[in-house]
């Protein structure tokens, strides 16, 4: 009995050529990660083409059988983060973050992932900091790829306290009790808020400018 059809949301992590007219694309849904061949679209008037263009939001149909890759029967774009294409700096930080989505969703599979890749592009298509898409991401990708930095304890076990100071281990990826240490609550206050609020409420933080350039450190 065939299986029906999945319609869903997606967007593009990667597209190869295959045979004279299709394509192989890896699309990223909230339902994981999907392999499906969209047949015949690299021909001058397929409905498909207009639907699976890197940096956008379509609303897709996939056709899934028993092989792993399904048969992608329909396309429609939904939104397109064109601003990412006019600014090199962009271009390459979105070009990153399918990368890093695209490995990452091979071993978990959470619709966080959709989540977190949508609203980077719709900061940088905003015209956000990229350092600040770029960090709001690794933090966020940690999280759901159960890496996530330790913000309760310090190095000793102790709870992290709102008036000590503290320097960060790299190795350790931990806070260290420190006199003249850089680091203090408002800084770790940003780090909590980082994995909890939306992107766009990130922005919105009073004093986000001049702490993002010191806890950026923590994740090269």
């Amino acid at each position: 009995m065939p299986t029906k059809p999945l319609r869903t949301t997606a967007i593009i992590l990667r597209r190869t050529n295959f045979g004279e007219t299709d394509r192989i694309l890896n699309l990223l849904t909230p339902e994981g990660q999907k392999s499906v061949r969209a047949r015949g679209v690299r021909k001058e008037k397929s409905k498909l083409a207009g639907g699976i263009e890197l940096f956008c939001v379509s609303d897709v149909v996939i056709h899934e059988g028993r092989s792993d890759i399904g048969t992608l029967t329909s396309a429609k774009m939904l939104k397109f983060y064109q601003n990412i294409l006019t600014d090199l700096e962009r271009l390459e930080l979105a070009s990153q973050i399918l990368k890093d989505i695209n490995r990452a969703t091979n071993h978990v599979d959470s619709p966080e992932f959709f989540s977190i890749t949508d609203q980077s592009f719709a900061g940088l298509d905003n015209n956000y900091s990229p350092s600040l898409v770029q960090f709001w991401f690794k933090m966020n990708l940690r999280k759901i790829t159960g890496e996530e930095l330790n913000l309760v304890r310090d190095k000793n076990g102790n709870k992290l306290q709102a008036d000590q100071a503290y320097t960060w281990d790299n190795f350790s990826e931990v806070f260290v009790p420190a006199e003249n240490g850089s680091f203090a609550a408002n800084h770790i206050k940003l780090l909590r808020l980082m994995t909890v609020l939306p992107l766009k409420n990130i922005t919105q933080i009073k004093n986000l400018a001049e702490l993002l350039p010191e806890i950026q450190q923590i994740i090269p």
